[in-house]
């Protein structure tokens, strides 16, 4: 019987492969959902490299929101991580939910960043 870690491990190896295969070489949008904290990360796979990040443990965020484990919280990571990859010339990504379903703080830092002018 699998454990609920590798279960978790190839829902998200599932969704990444279906990604790289729709892609056509944009950067990808990855987020991380723990319980205390929320990131993003806009990845390009083809260099192998970070081009934008942003998280809820950076000082600016950390000192304005209450908590780091909610929707609003996951708006200003998202609002964020767009502003830092617009400043780095990247417009269009394919958003990577990993092994979180699309729902509640996920989907909140999605249409945040939506918002903030990545196309999705």
């Amino acid at each position: 019987m699998a454990t609920q870690k590798e279960l978790l491990r190839r829902r998200a190896s599932r969704v990444r492969r279906t990604l790289k295969a729709v892609a056509n070489g944009r950067p990808r949008l990855s987020v991380h959902r723990s319980s205390k904290n929320i990131y993003a990360q806009v990845i390009d796979d083809v260099a192998g490299r970070t081009l934008a990040a942003a998280s809820t443990l950076e000082a600016d965020l950390r000192d304005s929101l209450k908590t780091g484990a909610d929707t609003a919280a996951a708006a200003a990571v998202g609002k964020l991580v767009a502003e830092r990859a617009k400043e780095a010339g990247v417009t269009d990504v394919v958003f990577d939910r990993g092994s979180f379903i699309y729902h509640g703080r996920v989907k909140a830092l999605a249409d945040s960043a939506r918002e903030g002018g990545l196309n999705f």
